[in-house]
């Protein structure tokens, strides 16, 4: 004989209380007495009961939406795939009454940060996904979401604010401490004396450093292990190509260490290509195509990277289990692996 599937109505009877009460015990939502949720519980348990939650949701026509806070971007460019990866998820999870909206504002100015910030709250999000760029205002926003109870995932770098609920992206810190390692590998210290790191100009009040903790590991690998070692940073304004070449007349043939932590370091492909120098290393990070196409060319050594649309593609699912059923992630921090790319592997990436 077929197996009696339990139901709702079971639990409720074994309880001794009603549907409702189960419904709102197993949804975790609504005033439920101590007394009546543990009655709940017991009787979830001796009844070996499975509730099939999304079925339930779905038939409730709720839906809820999933925030994405963003910088706006060009195509190709990093935040590009990022955001990619936030609207693939966004489709994934489109048919379990999942929502996703973004919320773009300018990397380069703090203010249109905070609107942002203001409009994401005033639509209510059930979820949040953000990289932190500019660290004041992000805990600003961080201890309002927490108010409201809606958990936020960090992507690309994260705060240590202590209440974010998951983090996917690099080990910011440890991919520094990794591209110094590669920079000298097989060097004596009389060939690591100097090096150039090319930064981009971001914000005039420098509220924004997202590359902070990469540079940290960098420098800290070198002070451990060069410590008589120069480090000399050359700033670049994505916004005024035509000042690059100029930017850059310090990097000259005979300095011949060269690293950029951010995504651009197709930004001086130009120029090392019109200024050769015989051994130079250059390490830049992220498989952009531009990046890829100075990689196979030669003028960057290697490229540091991951498939960035994984990390918010993984955010969205995440929260969207924890907002339908309440499960949280394994892992808090979820580190994406950290891929060294050359010339003789990059065909096969």
């Amino acid at each position: 004989m077929e197996e009696k599937r339990i139901t709702i109505f079971d639990v409720a009877a074994r309880a001794g209380v009603s549907k409702g009460t189960v419904d709102r015990v197993i949804h975790n939502r609504g005033e439920v007495s101590r007394k009546s949720a543990e009655k709940v519980r017991k009787a979830i348990e001796e009844l070996n009961y499975e509730p099939n939650l999304y079925a339930s949701l779905l038939a409730s026509k709720k839906s809820r939406m999933i925030a994405c806070l963003l910088p706006e971007s060009d195509a190709g460019e990093y935040w590009g795939k990022v955001r990619r990866g936030f609207l693939d998820g966004g489709a994934e999870v489109a048919g379990l009454n999942i929502v996703t909206k973004l919320f773009s504002y300018d990397q380069y100015d703090p203010l249109s940060f905070e609107r942002a910030c203001d409009s994401l709250l005033a639509s209510s999000p059930a979820g949040v996904v953000l990289p932190p760029l500019f660290k004041n205002s992000t805990m600003s926003l961080a201890s309002k979401l927490k108010a409201l109870d809606i958990p936020y995932v960090y992507v690309d770098t994260k705060l240590e604010d202590g209440d974010y609920f998951a983090y996917f992206g690099m080990p910011m810190y440890q991919s520094g401490y990794l591209c110094a390692a590669l920079l000298t590998e097989r060097l004596e210290p009389e060939d690591v004396k100097d090096i150039v790191v090319v930064r981009i100009t971001r914000d005039k009040s420098r509220l924004s450093d997202p590359t902070v903790n990469r540079r940290e590991g960098f420098i800290d690998y070198i002070l451990d292990h060069f410590p008589d070692c120069r480090i000399n940073n050359i700033f670049l304004d994505p916004s005024r190509p035509e000042s690059v070449n100029s930017s850059l007349k310090e990097l000259t043939p005979d300095r011949k260490l060269v690293v950029m932590f951010n995504s651009r370091i197709h930004l001086i492909a130009d120029f090392l290509r019109d200024n050769p120098s015989p051994g130079r290393r250059v390490i830049g990070f992220d498989n952009l195509d531009r990046n890829i196409e100075a990689l196979r060319e030669g003028l960057v050594t290697l490229l540091i990277a991951h498939h960035a649309e994984l990390q918010s593609h993984k955010a969205v699912l995440t929260l969207s289990d924890y907002i339908l059923v309440g499960k949280r992630p394994l892992n808090r921090d979820n580190y994406v692996h950290m891929d060294i790319l050359s010339r003789l592997n990059i065909d096969n990436y």
